[in-house]
């Protein structure tokens, strides 16, 4: 074999395994959702083909109007905010029924709970996420699937205004309404999520 045959070789077997690790850090159909706060906007991508319940029901939420008007409600500096069940008075809002866990078919996919990615809150239950999201503010490897129990379902990203996530996450907290800590000390409400692409 030529020297110019084994440098083919090589990189074709360099480029398999790239380009697969690309297409599954990246799955190729997304759509975009842009939140409008009162700590500025961020926009979230979401991957309906490794996580497709979880998406339809996030952007059926979205459309319902159902995060406009709610708090981040929990935020852990060192960890993630939460937000997406909870009006300014702390009531929470009414939901429907949960969606099934997809958290080991979309790590399949290449999504993991690393800083910036968006995932479903939930109870105890794997199967009992509604409308709450968390955004993760560093690389929470112990909540991915198989890891901790059944994991959290990770199903988008920010893609842009990562800086008002990290704004949102450097705010003081304490106690408010029915909890004991961790809500901003000033409110940061959802003001609308709309689908933008």
């Amino acid at each position: 074999m030529s020297k110019l045959s084994r440098r083919v070789v090589a990189a074709s077997i360099l480029a398999g395994p790239l380009a697969a690790v690309a297409r599954a850090e990246t799955p190729a159909k997304t759509t975009r959702v842009r939140f409008a706060t009162t700590a500025g906007e961020f926009t979230v991508e979401v991957y309906p083909d490794a996580a497709p319940k979880t998406v339809d029901n996030f952007l059926q939420y979205v459309r319902d109007k159902h995060y406009d008007g709610t708090i981040f409600h929990r935020v852990i500096a060192d960890f993630m905010v939460q937000g997406g069940g909870f009006d300014k008075d702390y009531k929470q809002k009414p939901t429907r029924p949960p969606v099934v866990h997809e958290g080991k078919q979309a790590t399949a996919k290449g999504l993991r709970n690393t800083a910036g990615t968006l995932a479903m809150a939930r109870t105890g239950d794997p199967n009992s996420a509604t409308a709450q999201f968390f955004i993760n503010v560093k690389d929470n490897s112990f909540l991915d699937p198989g890891v901790r129990d059944e994991g959290y379902t990770v199903f988008g990203k920010v893609v842009s205004g990562m800086d008002v996530v990290e704004k949102i996450r450097r705010m003081p907290t304490g106690r408010g309404g029915p909890f004991s800590s961790d809500v901003p000390r000033t409110q940061v409400v959802i003001t609308s999520a709309t689908i933008v692409s």
